[in-house]
């Protein structure tokens, strides 16, 4: 029997402020004015977009390791309605055909250690992991704002980091990046204590902390975000197979993520020209169905990719090359 982890987000004990914003699609000088006002000249501007469990955990992994700097988090969707949301929250090794298997192997084995430790945490009594959505210690801001451009960030930010995903198809240009959609079924059947998975990882009985979730789908290049009734008949009748008891399950709610699917996890340093200016982006996103399994371990080397950045843009030669 293997171990489950979930990840239900909630706030820290120091919770990042959150705002919704009207901005224009180039309008930054109001936020700018808003969120930087007290900050010190040397600090570091970071916006991370995304707000899924990679997006969050880069934010976290940048304010622990990247001295002097501020981060913002901006996404047009947070917890409850982000593809991290709908997952079933397994950790399980997951495959990049791109990606050396030793880079694969540390970035599973760190995820693994970092969960291990909130599992033994005084939080595992509320929920057996607990992710922090905020940004601890460091304080932080949430955005709600949509980005159609990375240059939208320019020049209120310094480093751009990349955690949209599928929105990568726009924002990065990348063709490689496509969606697996994925419909589940989250149902109330407490007495399932235990996960069953068939052999091909397609039918699944994930038990949560608040409800199991049963799945599930894998269809490419399907962007269909509406759920299908005939997908849900087909879910619970094979996970019934493998557990009769699922046919008193109740509550029954439908969910539907894209899996953002690419060759291997893009994790790589952009710089990015127009006009004579120069954005720094920092690319991290790919990770397909296997998020949760190492975004720990991704997230951390996002950071060290953002600390070289921060580095680079404080040195006075790579500053007049900038």
């Amino acid at each position: 029997m293997g171990s489950s982890f979930a990840f239900p987000l909630s706030q820290g004990t120091r919770p990042a402020r959150h705002c919704k914003t009207s901005f224009g699609a180039r309008d930054f000088g109001g936020f700018q004015d808003c969120f930087f006002r007290d900050r010190p000249m040397d600090t570091a501007r970071i916006a991370v977009v995304g707000a899924g469990v990679v997006g969050l955990s880069t934010a976290v992994c940048i304010s622990k390791l990247v001295p002097q700097c501020s981060v913002t988090i901006i996404s047009d969707k947070f917890t409850p309605d982000t593809t991290s949301d709908v997952a079933a929250g397994m950790l399980i090794p997951h495959t990049y055909p791109d990606t050396p298997i030793h880079t694969q192997k540390q970035w599973f084995r760190e995820t693994f250690n970092h969960l291990f430790a909130i599992a033994n945490s005084a939080e595992a009594g509320d929920a057996g992991v607990h992710l922090v959505s905020g940004i601890k210690g460091s304080g932080g801001w949430m955005l709600t704002r949509r980005i159609d451009d990375l240059w939208e960030l320019y020049p209120s930010f310094d480093i751009v980091v990349n955690c949209s995903g599928l929105g990568s198809r726009q924002l990065a240009g990348d063709a490689k990046i496509f969606p697996v959609r994925g419909q589940v079924l989250q149902v109330q059947a407490p007495w399932v204590e235990h996960f069953i998975r068939d052999g091909s990882g397609l039918t699944y009985i994930y038990p949560g902390t608040s409800h199991v979730t049963l799945g599930g789908t894998r269809q490419k290049g399907d962007w269909n975000l509406s759920p299908d009734a005939e997908n849900s008949r087909e879910i619970l009748s094979r996970c019934c197979a493998l557990e009769p008891s699922l046919h008193g399950a109740c509550n029954i709610r439908e969910k539907v993520g894209l899996r953002p699917y690419r060759p291997g996890v893009r994790l790589q340093t952009e710089l990015l020209a127009r006009d004579g200016r120069r954005l720094p982006v920092v690319h991290h996103y790919g990770h397909g169905s296997g998020g949760i399994s190492v975004h720990w371990g991704t997230a951390l080397e996002a950071a060290r990719l953002v600390s070289e950045c921060v580095h680079a843009l404080r040195t006075p030669i790579a500053k007049s090359k900038l």
